[in-house]
């Protein structure tokens, strides 16, 4: 496992195409649901004309939490929904890579939101691990 700042992830031994199916039925077992995804690599292509291996951003959102964290802190909505990263590297490995919401909503500085984004950083280890 792997962690920045603001994200922890890992390689995984599976196709690109394979990481995403696994990791939105992983998401789907804690509760997530992707509400956007952005094919950053298609996007590239289509607008610049650069060419880079295949990059997704899963928009992943936990109702129950979200709707916790907007009646904590009204305009949090401007933090989510938690991103997640599938994305291939120029020699073929696949990343899977999650937002981490702790980091990301430490920016709130809420006594209420803090242990929402601890339970939500907990699903998403365990997404993680089961990918």
């Amino acid at each position: 496992m792997t962690t920045t700042k603001y994200g922890f992830g890992k390689t995984v031994k599976t196709s690109f195409d394979a990481a995403i199916a696994k990791v939105t039925e992983e998401l789907q077992k804690e509760g997530f649901g992707v509400l956007t995804e952005i094919d950053v690599s298609a996007t590239l292509k289509k607008k610049i004309g650069k060419d880079i291996p295949p990059y997704r951003i899963l928009g992943a959102c936990n109702p129950n939490y979200a709707s916790k964290a907007i009646d904590a802190e009204p305009s949090i909505g401007l933090l989510l929904p938690c991103n997640v990263v599938v994305r291939q590297d120029p020699a073929g490995a696949v990343r899977v890579e999650f937002m981490d919401p702790i980091a990301v909503l430490q920016l709130v500085d809420s006594a209420e939101v803090a242990p929402i984004a601890r339970e939500v950083r907990q699903r998403l280890e365990r997404v993680l691990q089961a990918v």
